[in-house]
């Protein structure tokens, strides 16, 4: 028995542009601030600061009682804006308006009717602040692709001149349909379906996917169940969805948009039944038979069943008689599912057993070159590669390899595959291996110099780094850039020996820097801006003999408010026997809120 869901996003354009520009709320009962569409005037001259010295807000601050005020004088105006741009009562500073708990628990995946009705037009208003649609060019006119539910109580319609919905709406948020990019959030969805949910999966554009479930809904605790958990997955990315599912397709396509409930299924047979009042688009029917229809005054599904089928054909054409059968069952139709991507792989069934380092060495060449030809074939370059040897006993020996570029070298991958034979146990004997590339990335040809010099070009590291990382280990390897920050310890990171490093600062620092500053003792100076003259440091006691500094370095106040008033100041310094350190004192000297003038070792020249 074949059961057939429709999944429909009726928002998708809008949504998916809100979830990638992150103006999404989150979730149900999930902490979210709107930002308010009313504030009151800028005071230009303020006057003398009422912030207190350690950035923190004085409760009774002469701002707040400024702006407090200028939102009671302005309360008037507020009157007078549409209804979609007046702020709340709590925006005014109406403190009786009631607000949800902040940390409310999360809707479950389970529980609640299946049929549940849509959320009714006010749910969408802490997630819409103005009313916003997309536009599309069509012709030699812009017209309103998609619009969210707040233009929608406005009046807007798809379909609609931009310069009309502009005129309707004056506080309108226009921007530009994509939809190659919904198509292909489409098909990332169909391709999520298949590894988690069902194995046969397609996108349905505008707006839609078909899941095929027959043998499968079990699997996750009956229809009803998996409805609401796929609902609560897509709330939850910031999608309003809803879902049907019938023993046709059509049905399930025109029940998951023209139904109004969130879940709708039907048992086996009710098809014609379920769809009758349903209006004619319902049936997927090309606008000149929509156009025919209303000619003819038919309006409903159920309009179209008593009429013979050859008049039918011959008014509203043939594929509105197919839409019909397939939405009742009498005539099939198919669903392509999408195929997720086939990792290139390479085989060979040995006819003997083969136990020997030398015999297997030949067996993984082979493989390789075989492997190679498949990658050309489909300019893809490897990046990971699994080798996996079946040994007669039934057991299985696998040995994989990662390359820090994409790479179908077949000389390196040999060289980096014999340096992992020696982990191959090959037990009675190894009767097949397999050679799979997981991980693949498009590798093109690269154009050459006119003159095919070498001279200005800088080697490729790639196979150096493989073949390292291959003995030492993947992360044993890296390479040091620099990062915006004047705080020593945050002004490098580590990254991939292949990525290019950025530049360093000008002034000079410590070839090793420790990993945390380390506390001296015994120290002797002169405040408050010369090194010191001796300190001991690791159980040893060091004079110094010459000095530089001090570099003043201020703590990354917008991190952390410990750091407000932090201030280190670095000297470098020389010691009897030639020792040079880096070291650093707390505090300004002067001010007691900068640090506790306690001297620390950072790091050490040559």
């Amino acid at each position: 028995m074949q059961r057939v869901a429709s999944l429909c996003l009726p928002q998708l354009a809008i949504e998916r542009l809100r979830r990638s520009q992150r103006l999404v709320a989150p979730p149900e009962g999930s902490l979210f601030s709107l930002a308010p569409r009313f504030q009151p005037a800028i005071d230009d001259a303020p006057g003398a600061c009422s912030v207190p010295r350690g950035g923190c807000w004085r409760p009774g601050a002469r701002w707040a009682r400024d702006g407090a005020s200028s939102l009671r004088h302005s309360a008037a105006g507020v009157q007078t804006l549409p209804a979609h741009q007046q702020p709340t009562m709590r925006e005014m500073g109406r403190r009786s308006e009631a607000a949800e708990h902040p940390f409310k628990a999360m809707e479950p995946d389970e529980g609640g009717p299946a049929g549940g009705m849509l959320p009714a037009a006010p749910s969408w208003g802490s997630r819409w602040s103005r009313p916003t649609i997309l536009i599309a060019r069509i012709g030699q006119r812009d017209v309103v692709a998609s619009a969210c539910p707040v233009a929608l109580d406005l009046g807007l319609r798809p379909g609609m001149a931009a310069a009309h919905a502009r005129a309707l709406v004056t506080d309108l948020d226009v921007q530009d349909a994509e939809p190659e990019k919904d198509e292909a959030f489409l098909a990332r969805l169909a391709l999520h379906a298949v590894a988690r949910w069902t194995p046969t999966a397609s996108p349905a554009p505008p707006d839609g996917l078909w899941l095929d479930l027959s043998g499968t809904t079990h699997l996750f605790g009956g229809e009803a169940r998996f409805c609401r958990r796929l609902l609560t997955f897509l709330r939850r990315l910031g999608f309003t969805a809803t879902i049907a599912i019938s023993g046709t397709a059509g049905a399930a396509h025109a029940l998951a948009r023209y139904s109004r409930k969130a879940i709708t299924i039907l048992s086996p047979g009710a098809e014609a039944e379920a769809i009758a009042d349903l209006p004619l688009a319902a049936l997927r029917l090309t606008p000149e038979a929509l156009t025919a229809a209303s000619r003819f005054g038919l309006e409903r599904v159920a309009d179209l069943y008593p009429m013979p089928r050859g008049p039918l054909a011959k008014r509203l054409g043939l594929q509105t008689v197919e839409r019909l059968d397939q939405a009742r069952g009498s005539l099939a139709e198919p669903i392509t599912p999408v195929i997720p991507f086939e990792a290139p792989i390479a085989g060979r069934r040995l006819l003997e057993p083969i136990g020997t380092a030398e015999s297997i060495a030949q067996v993984i060449g082979d493989l390789v070159d075989d492997l190679v030809d498949t990658l050309q074939a489909r300019g893809l370059g490897l990046r990971t590669g699994i080798l996996t040897c079946l040994v007669v006993d039934g057991g299985e020996q696998r040995i994989a390899i990662g390359t820090a570029r994409a790479t179908r070298n077949a000389r390196h991958l040999k060289r980096m595959l014999a340096m992992r034979v020696e982990r191959i146990d090959p037990g009675l004997g190894i009767e097949a291996m397999t050679l799979a590339a997981p991980r693949v990335e498009p590798l093109a040809p690269e154009a050459l110099d006119a003159g095919f010099a070498m001279e200005g070009h800088a080697r490729d590291l790639a196979s150096l780094v493989d073949q390292l990382g291959g003995r030492v280990g993947e992360h044993a390897l890296f390479r040091l850039t620099a990062v915006e920050s004047d705080v020593p310890e945050r002004g490098f990171c580590r990254v991939d020996p292949l990525a290019a490093p950025g530049g360093w600062p000008a002034w000079k620092r410590p070839a090793r820097l420790l990993r945390r500053p380390e506390m001296l003792s015994n120290v002797v100076a002169l405040l408050p801006d010369h090194p010191p003259r001796r300190f001991s440091w690791r159980g040893s006691a060091y004079t110094v003999v010459a000095g530089d500094g001090p570099e003043r370095i201020h703590g990354e106040w917008w991190r952390s408010a410990r750091e407000m008033w932090a201030v280190r100041d670095y000297f470098g310094v020389e010691t009897e026997g030639g020792y040079r350190f880096w070291i650093f004192r707390r505090g300004d000297g002067v001010e007691a809120p900068t640090g506790d003038l306690s001297w620390y070792m950072h790091g050490l020249f040559g």
